[in-house]
């Protein structure tokens, strides 16, 4: 029997979390000959949830230098997938969202003809440059793909929109709610005493996570300070941080933070943990998009830090509420859930539109009915 043979290619975090269930998915597959390429796009943070969900690559370009551009990247990318293509010869080459990394993959696909499958297709800002350079990735790495997978009815409406052929797009779901129920426990122990100690039976603990190129410098002191804000105002709100890696965002919120005793700046978590700060929080302020995702099927409301969303679906089903970068603004929103119920139970109990927990198994259902 000739199995089909599937190249999954991803290189960040993000991009690992959400490929994680799809991987496994597809190893166990009778159908399938799977193989996993990581361009290490980022080094460490993509190891770290390798590790978690227990993926050996196959493949492993290692491309990351410190300091690298864009184009660094794309072309390391580029030349590395080459030689993986030319070795494995793979009918159907997998990315996932919008990184560079996915740009380059689909990319070098086309280059061999290889079909492309896009996992989280069809999300759209509507700005080429917010989030850059995510916006324009996941559109040119949209022209060249054969299979949408997009996670959302909005996203497949983005997708007709723009002309694509509607038997080439499939609502799937969002494989990132597959991997947040495959590691949130309710006996889930921090190795992080701080995150151990915290009561978040009596405290209102505030997850913040921030790191968008595009909020740093003025953006992100307002965000800062409107934490500031809220915290000097409300005596029962605890605030975790998990600060980026980035020394910019480090400068940044040392300035106007690290001097707050109720503002517990830690070092960034792996995916397992964080996904369980998550579930033991009141509620998160983010510039994340993958948090916009996963936060609902945990019951928790999410306040976006930037212009726009690109995931307009938990802005409109009431999971989530968009901001904005003014600290004025920022400090009215977070002081309105954190001290009006109805509002923060209305947000808590709004129903998730990102997904079931059967994504994987649909994209390998898919895959198997267009190329057996």
């Amino acid at each position: 029997m000739t199995k089909i043979k599937v190249l999954s290619v991803f290189g960040t975090r993000p991009e690992a979390i959400k490929m994680a269930p799809l991987v496994k998915k597809l190893n166990t597959h009778e159908l399938i000959d799977h193989r996993v390429c990581v361009t290490a796009q980022h080094r460490e943070m993509l190891d770290q949830v390798l590790n978690a969900f227990n993926i050996i690559p196959d493949y492993d370009l290692n491309i990351f230098k410190s300091g690298q551009t864009l184009t660094e990247v794309t072309t390391r990318a580029l030349k590395g997938l080459e030689d993986v293509i030319k070795k494995f010869q793979p009918q159907l080459l997998l990315v996932q969202g919008d990184t560079t990394t996915v740009f380059a993959g689909a990319l070098a696909g086309f280059y061999h003809k290889v079909k492309i499958g896009h996992v989280e297709a069809g999300l759209r800002s509507g700005d080429m440059y917010s989030p850059y350079p995510e916006e324009a990735n996941r559109k040119l790495t949209g022209v060249i793909t054969d299979f949408h997978f997009a996670p959302t009815e909005t996203s497949k409406q983005n997708l007709l929109n723009e002309g694509y052929n509607q038997n080439k797009i499939f609502v799937t779901g969002n494989t990132v709610i597959d991997a947040l129920f495959e590691v949130v426990s309710d006996d889930y122990k921090f190795e992080n005493e701080v995150l151990n100690e915290l009561d978040y039976k009596n405290k209102k603990v505030i997850l913040l996570t921030t790191h968008r190129r595009e909020n740093l410098g003025k953006p992100m002191e307002s965000i800062f300070s409107a934490i500031r804000d809220i915290v000097l105002k409300n005596d029962d709100v605890e605030v975790v941080f998990p600060i980026h890696l980035n020394p910019k965002v480090r400068s940044i919120a040392d300035s106007i933070l690290k001097s707050l005793d109720r503002v517990h700046i830690i070092e960034p978590l792996d995916y397992v943990p964080f996904a369980n700060l998550q579930a033991r929080s009141y509620f998160i302020v983010t510039d994340s998009g993958g948090i916009q995702e996963e936060a609902p099927s945990l019951g928790k409301p999410v306040l976006v830090v930037r212009k726009e969303t690109e995931r307009p679906e938990g802005i409109k089903a009431g999971t989530a509420k968009l901001l904005g970068i003014e600290r004025e603004n920022i400090f009215k929103g977070i002081d309105l859930l954190l001290n009006d119920k109805i509002e923060y139970e209305k947000m808590a109990n709004a129903v998730n539109p990102y997904g079931d927990g059967k994504a994987s198994e649909r994209i390998v259902d898919i895959i198997i009915d267009n190329l057996r």
